[in-house]
Protein backbone atom coordinates (compact mmCIF):
# COMPACT_ATOMS: atom_id res chain seq x y z
CA UNK A 1 0.00 0.00 0.00
CA UNK A 2 2.69 2.47 0.42
CA UNK A 3 4.27 1.08 -2.75
CA UNK A 4 1.39 2.29 -4.31
CA UNK A 5 0.83 5.39 -2.61
CA UNK A 6 4.49 6.36 -3.29
CA UNK A 7 4.21 5.70 -6.75
CA UNK A 8 0.82 7.89 -6.88
CA UNK A 9 2.77 11.03 -5.34
CA UNK A 10 5.84 10.64 -7.76
CA UNK A 11 3.44 10.91 -10.69
CA UNK A 12 1.86 13.51 -9.44
CA UNK A 13 5.18 15.28 -8.93
CA UNK A 14 5.84 14.81 -12.17
CA UNK A 15 2.53 15.79 -13.56
CA UNK A 16 3.34 19.05 -11.00
CA UNK A 17 6.94 19.62 -12.48
CA UNK A 18 6.32 18.96 -16.25
CA UNK A 19 3.49 21.93 -15.88
CA UNK A 20 6.19 24.45 -14.39
CA UNK A 21 8.74 23.07 -17.54
CA UNK A 22 5.95 23.94 -19.75
CA UNK A 23 5.07 27.18 -18.29
CA UNK A 24 8.61 28.35 -18.33
CA UNK A 25 9.66 26.66 -21.78
CA UNK A 26 9.97 29.20 -24.53
CA UNK A 27 10.08 26.70 -27.09
CA UNK A 28 6.04 26.42 -28.33
CA UNK A 29 6.87 22.54 -29.23
CA UNK A 30 8.83 21.82 -26.09
CA UNK A 31 6.06 23.48 -24.62
CA UNK A 32 3.41 21.50 -25.73
CA UNK A 33 5.30 18.57 -24.99
CA UNK A 34 5.56 18.80 -21.45
CA UNK A 35 2.29 19.95 -20.92
CA UNK A 36 1.46 16.13 -22.63
CA UNK A 37 3.81 14.65 -20.07
CA UNK A 38 1.76 16.20 -17.51
CA UNK A 39 -1.46 15.18 -19.01
CA UNK A 40 0.28 12.18 -19.17
CA UNK A 41 1.45 11.71 -15.65
CA UNK A 42 -1.97 12.57 -14.71
CA UNK A 43 -3.32 9.95 -16.21
CA UNK A 44 -0.97 7.49 -14.50
CA UNK A 45 -1.58 8.77 -11.25
CA UNK A 46 -5.21 7.78 -11.90
CA UNK A 47 -4.19 4.53 -12.75
CA UNK A 48 -2.77 4.04 -9.68
CA UNK A 49 -5.23 5.56 -7.19
CA UNK A 50 -7.00 2.80 -7.97
CA UNK A 51 -4.59 0.59 -5.94
CA UNK A 52 -5.06 2.92 -3.18
CA UNK A 53 -8.55 2.77 -0.58
CA UNK A 54 -8.91 6.46 -0.48
CA UNK A 55 -6.86 9.17 -2.52
CA UNK A 56 -5.39 11.70 -0.15
CA UNK A 57 -5.37 15.40 -1.09
CA UNK A 58 -1.74 16.36 -3.46
CA UNK A 59 0.14 19.03 -2.12
CA UNK A 60 3.57 19.79 -3.63
CA UNK A 61 6.23 19.13 -1.60
CA UNK A 62 8.90 21.90 -0.18
CA UNK A 63 11.77 20.37 -2.57
CA UNK A 64 9.10 20.16 -5.50
CA UNK A 65 8.36 23.75 -5.03
CA UNK A 66 12.04 24.64 -4.75
CA UNK A 67 12.79 22.37 -8.22
CA UNK A 68 9.90 24.78 -9.89
CA UNK A 69 11.11 27.67 -8.69
CA UNK A 70 14.76 27.11 -10.38
CA UNK A 71 12.62 25.82 -13.33
CA UNK A 72 11.18 29.58 -13.52
CA UNK A 73 15.21 31.43 -12.56
CA UNK A 74 17.15 29.38 -14.75
CA UNK A 75 15.28 27.67 -17.40
CA UNK A 76 14.18 24.10 -18.01
CA UNK A 77 17.47 23.00 -19.69
CA UNK A 78 19.75 24.18 -16.76
CA UNK A 79 17.77 21.96 -15.00
CA UNK A 80 17.79 18.64 -16.42
CA UNK A 81 19.59 16.36 -14.01
CA UNK A 82 16.97 17.55 -11.04
CA UNK A 83 13.99 16.58 -13.65
CA UNK A 84 15.50 13.43 -14.42
CA UNK A 85 16.05 12.89 -10.64
CA UNK A 86 12.30 14.16 -10.26
CA UNK A 87 11.12 11.21 -13.02
CA UNK A 88 9.94 14.55 -15.45
CA UNK A 89 9.65 12.81 -18.84
CA UNK A 90 10.82 14.18 -22.05
CA UNK A 91 13.93 15.56 -21.20
CA UNK A 92 16.14 14.22 -23.45
CA UNK A 93 14.64 16.89 -26.01
CA UNK A 94 17.31 19.23 -24.75
CA UNK A 95 19.70 16.77 -26.60
CA UNK A 96 19.04 18.15 -29.57
CA UNK A 97 16.43 17.64 -32.60
CA UNK A 98 16.90 14.65 -34.96
CA UNK A 99 18.85 16.10 -37.74
CA UNK A 100 17.38 16.09 -41.51
CA UNK A 101 18.73 12.94 -43.26
CA UNK A 102 19.13 11.61 -40.22
CA UNK A 103 17.44 7.81 -40.89
CA UNK A 104 14.86 7.39 -38.22
CA UNK A 105 14.92 3.82 -37.22
CA UNK A 106 12.35 1.48 -38.85
CA UNK A 107 12.58 -1.63 -36.85
CA UNK A 108 13.46 -2.47 -33.13
CA UNK A 109 16.65 -3.71 -34.18
CA UNK A 110 17.44 -0.47 -35.59
CA UNK A 111 16.72 1.03 -32.29
CA UNK A 112 19.02 -1.03 -30.90
CA UNK A 113 21.96 -0.23 -33.37
CA UNK A 114 20.70 3.24 -32.63
CA UNK A 115 21.72 3.16 -28.98
CA UNK A 116 24.33 1.23 -28.76
CA UNK A 117 27.84 2.76 -28.40
CA UNK A 118 27.15 5.85 -26.92
CA UNK A 119 28.85 6.01 -23.67
CA UNK A 120 32.61 5.08 -23.16
CA UNK A 121 33.70 8.25 -21.28
CA UNK A 122 36.62 6.38 -19.81
CA UNK A 123 39.45 7.60 -21.45
CA UNK A 124 38.07 10.96 -21.41
CA UNK A 125 37.51 11.18 -17.43
CA UNK A 126 41.29 9.89 -17.36
CA UNK A 127 42.73 12.49 -19.56
CA UNK A 128 40.18 15.28 -17.58
CA UNK A 129 41.82 13.26 -14.28
CA UNK A 130 45.44 13.74 -15.89
CA UNK A 131 44.95 17.42 -16.86
CA UNK A 132 43.35 18.38 -13.42
CA UNK A 133 46.56 16.93 -11.67
CA UNK A 134 48.53 18.01 -13.86
CA UNK A 135 47.58 21.72 -13.76
CA UNK A 136 46.83 21.70 -10.04
CA UNK A 137 50.28 20.58 -8.66
CA UNK A 138 52.24 22.55 -11.06
CA UNK A 139 50.73 25.73 -9.94
CA UNK A 140 51.44 24.55 -6.43
CA UNK A 141 55.05 23.78 -6.95
CA UNK A 142 55.64 26.83 -9.05
CA UNK A 143 53.95 28.95 -6.17
CA UNK A 144 56.38 27.38 -3.26
CA UNK A 145 59.10 28.01 -5.65
CA UNK A 146 58.56 31.51 -6.51
CA UNK A 147 58.63 31.81 -2.27
CA UNK A 148 62.20 30.66 -2.52
CA UNK A 149 61.98 27.62 0.12
CA UNK A 150 64.14 24.77 -0.27
CA UNK A 151 64.08 22.11 -2.85
CA UNK A 152 63.51 19.31 -0.14
CA UNK A 153 60.16 21.05 1.38
CA UNK A 154 58.94 21.86 -2.45
CA UNK A 155 58.66 18.15 -2.76
CA UNK A 156 57.23 17.59 0.68
CA UNK A 157 54.06 20.02 -0.72
CA UNK A 158 54.15 18.67 -4.07
CA UNK A 159 53.49 14.86 -2.18
CA UNK A 160 51.15 16.40 0.01
CA UNK A 161 49.15 18.40 -2.53
CA UNK A 162 49.30 15.16 -4.92
CA UNK A 163 47.79 12.89 -2.22
CA UNK A 164 45.09 15.71 -1.30
CA UNK A 165 43.74 15.74 -4.65
CA UNK A 166 44.22 12.34 -5.35
CA UNK A 167 41.99 11.28 -2.11
CA UNK A 168 39.94 14.22 -3.02
CA UNK A 169 39.19 13.20 -6.69
CA UNK A 170 38.43 9.78 -5.59
CA UNK A 171 36.26 10.49 -2.97
CA UNK A 172 34.23 13.00 -5.35
CA UNK A 173 33.96 10.76 -8.35
CA UNK A 174 33.00 7.72 -5.68
CA UNK A 175 29.64 9.85 -4.21
CA UNK A 176 29.07 10.79 -7.82
CA UNK A 177 29.07 7.41 -9.67
CA UNK A 178 27.49 5.73 -6.81
CA UNK A 179 24.48 8.70 -6.55
CA UNK A 180 24.22 8.84 -10.19
CA UNK A 181 23.87 4.71 -9.64
CA UNK A 182 21.05 4.76 -6.94
CA UNK A 183 19.38 7.07 -8.97
CA UNK A 184 19.62 5.13 -12.41
CA UNK A 185 18.09 1.74 -10.70
CA UNK A 186 14.70 3.71 -8.70
CA UNK A 187 13.74 5.35 -11.59
CA UNK A 188 14.48 2.40 -14.04
CA UNK A 189 12.69 0.11 -11.03
CA UNK A 190 9.69 2.47 -11.52
CA UNK A 191 9.73 2.48 -14.90
CA UNK A 192 9.62 -1.34 -15.41
CA UNK A 193 6.88 -1.43 -12.88
CA UNK A 194 4.97 1.02 -15.26
CA UNK A 195 5.47 -0.66 -18.60
CA UNK A 196 4.00 -3.72 -16.97
CA UNK A 197 1.27 -1.71 -16.22
CA UNK A 198 0.50 0.68 -18.46
CA UNK A 199 2.39 -0.54 -21.79
CA UNK A 200 -0.14 1.56 -24.15
CA UNK A 201 0.29 5.01 -22.19
CA UNK A 202 4.25 4.25 -22.03
CA UNK A 203 4.70 3.89 -25.68
CA UNK A 204 2.69 7.16 -26.61
CA UNK A 205 4.84 8.91 -24.18
CA UNK A 206 7.31 7.74 -25.84
CA UNK A 207 6.18 8.62 -29.65
CA UNK A 208 5.25 12.18 -28.15
CA UNK A 209 8.44 12.99 -26.97
CA UNK A 210 9.73 11.62 -30.69
CA UNK A 211 7.85 14.02 -32.12
CA UNK A 212 8.94 16.93 -30.64
CA UNK A 213 12.23 16.26 -31.73
CA UNK A 214 11.04 16.08 -35.40
CA UNK A 215 9.96 12.71 -36.24
CA UNK A 216 6.37 12.61 -37.83
CA UNK A 217 3.95 10.87 -35.21
CA UNK A 218 2.33 8.63 -37.15
CA UNK A 219 5.57 7.18 -37.85
CA UNK A 220 6.93 7.14 -33.95
CA UNK A 221 3.85 5.84 -32.62
CA UNK A 222 4.40 2.66 -34.90
CA UNK A 223 8.05 2.17 -34.10
CA UNK A 224 7.49 2.57 -30.29
CA UNK A 225 4.49 -0.05 -30.34
CA UNK A 226 7.14 -2.26 -31.57
CA UNK A 227 9.50 -1.46 -29.30
CA UNK A 228 7.23 -1.72 -26.40
CA UNK A 229 6.47 -5.37 -27.27
CA UNK A 230 10.47 -6.34 -26.09
CA UNK A 231 10.97 -5.42 -22.40
CA UNK A 232 14.53 -5.00 -21.90
CA UNK A 233 14.98 -2.68 -25.17
CA UNK A 234 11.86 -0.97 -24.12
CA UNK A 235 13.24 -0.19 -20.71
CA UNK A 236 16.58 0.97 -22.20
CA UNK A 237 15.03 3.29 -24.58
CA UNK A 238 12.49 4.73 -21.84
CA UNK A 239 15.90 4.96 -19.71
CA UNK A 240 17.11 7.21 -22.43
CA UNK A 241 14.13 9.20 -24.45
CA UNK A 242 12.06 9.70 -21.05
CA UNK A 243 13.78 10.12 -18.03
CA UNK A 244 17.42 11.41 -19.86
CA UNK A 245 19.59 8.76 -18.50
CA UNK A 246 22.02 6.83 -20.07
CA UNK A 247 22.59 3.07 -18.75
CA UNK A 248 26.42 3.24 -20.72
CA UNK A 249 27.69 5.58 -18.29
CA UNK A 250 26.99 3.56 -15.20
CA UNK A 251 30.42 1.93 -14.04
CA UNK A 252 31.76 0.83 -10.66
CA UNK A 253 31.78 4.05 -8.19
CA UNK A 254 34.52 1.85 -7.17
CA UNK A 255 36.79 1.84 -10.51
CA UNK A 256 35.28 5.43 -10.49
CA UNK A 257 37.57 6.43 -7.77
CA UNK A 258 40.55 4.00 -8.56
CA UNK A 259 41.25 5.13 -11.84
CA UNK A 260 40.43 8.98 -10.84
CA UNK A 261 42.86 8.45 -8.32
CA UNK A 262 45.75 6.72 -10.66
CA UNK A 263 44.88 9.69 -13.37
CA UNK A 264 45.17 12.24 -10.83
CA UNK A 265 48.45 10.69 -9.32
CA UNK A 266 50.26 10.44 -12.81
CA UNK A 267 49.43 13.95 -13.63
CA UNK A 268 50.77 15.92 -10.53
CA UNK A 269 53.72 13.55 -10.46
CA UNK A 270 55.19 15.01 -13.14
CA UNK A 271 56.74 18.50 -11.70
CA UNK A 272 57.69 16.80 -8.83
CA UNK A 273 60.75 14.38 -10.68
CA UNK A 274 63.32 16.95 -10.58
CA UNK A 275 62.98 17.57 -7.08
CA UNK A 276 62.49 14.03 -6.10
CA UNK A 277 65.93 12.77 -8.15
CA UNK A 278 67.64 16.16 -6.39
CA UNK A 279 68.16 17.19 -10.00
CA UNK A 280 69.89 20.72 -10.64
CA UNK A 281 67.16 23.72 -12.64
CA UNK A 282 64.36 21.86 -11.06
CA UNK A 283 61.62 24.93 -11.59
CA UNK A 284 63.34 25.05 -15.24
CA UNK A 285 63.11 21.47 -15.64
CA UNK A 286 59.30 20.83 -13.37
CA UNK A 287 58.19 23.77 -15.78
CA UNK A 288 59.30 21.82 -18.86
CA UNK A 289 58.30 18.88 -18.20
CA UNK A 290 54.61 19.87 -17.29
CA UNK A 291 54.48 22.27 -20.35
CA UNK A 292 54.94 19.02 -22.84
CA UNK A 293 52.75 16.89 -21.06
CA UNK A 294 49.85 20.31 -21.19
CA UNK A 295 50.72 20.56 -25.23
CA UNK A 296 50.15 16.45 -24.86
CA UNK A 297 46.72 16.74 -22.95
CA UNK A 298 45.78 19.58 -25.22
CA UNK A 299 46.20 17.54 -28.27
CA UNK A 300 44.49 14.22 -26.72
CA UNK A 301 41.63 16.02 -25.56
CA UNK A 302 41.13 17.38 -29.52
CA UNK A 303 40.14 13.97 -30.11
CA UNK A 304 36.96 14.84 -28.36
CA UNK A 305 36.15 18.09 -29.17
CA UNK A 306 37.27 17.26 -33.19
CA UNK A 307 39.62 20.49 -32.91
CA UNK A 308 42.86 20.27 -34.68
CA UNK A 309 45.75 18.58 -32.32
CA UNK A 310 48.26 21.82 -33.00
CA UNK A 311 45.53 23.97 -31.56
CA UNK A 312 44.56 22.21 -28.98
CA UNK A 313 47.60 21.66 -27.24
CA UNK A 314 48.88 24.89 -27.65
CA UNK A 315 45.57 26.63 -26.05
CA UNK A 316 46.23 24.03 -23.02
CA UNK A 317 49.70 25.09 -22.77
CA UNK A 318 48.84 28.52 -22.75
CA UNK A 319 46.44 28.42 -20.05
CA UNK A 320 48.36 26.30 -17.71
CA UNK A 321 51.11 28.50 -18.37
CA UNK A 322 49.34 31.48 -17.29
CA UNK A 323 47.72 29.79 -14.07
CA UNK A 324 51.59 28.43 -13.48
CA UNK A 325 52.90 31.66 -13.73
CA UNK A 326 49.77 33.58 -11.84
CA UNK A 327 50.95 30.99 -8.73
CA UNK A 328 54.60 31.61 -9.11
CA UNK A 329 54.33 35.43 -9.10
CA UNK A 330 51.94 35.54 -5.53
CA UNK A 331 54.54 32.98 -4.31
CA UNK A 332 57.40 35.64 -4.57
CA UNK A 333 55.59 37.93 -3.43
CA UNK A 334 56.25 35.63 -0.01
CA UNK A 335 59.61 35.24 -0.65
CA UNK A 336 61.02 34.02 2.85
CA UNK A 337 64.77 33.82 1.65
CA UNK A 338 65.11 37.25 2.26
CA UNK A 339 63.18 36.82 5.99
Amino acid sequence: MEDALERWRSEKTASYLSSAVATAEPDPAKAALFRQMANAAETQAAILAKDLPEIPPFEPSLRSRLTAFLIRTFGPRAMRPILAASKVRGVSVYSGKVPAGHPWPTSVEAVGARHRGLGGGTLRASVFGVNDGLVSNTCLVMGVAGAAVEPGIILITGVAGLLAGAFSMAAGEFISMLSQREMFEYQIGQEKDELARYPDEEAEELALIYAARGVPLDEARVITKKLIANPEQALDTLAREELGLNPDDLGSPLGAALSSFIAFCIGASLPLIPFLFGLSHGVLIAATLSGAALFAVGATLSLFSGKGALLGGLRMLLIGAAAAGATYGIGSLFNVAGL
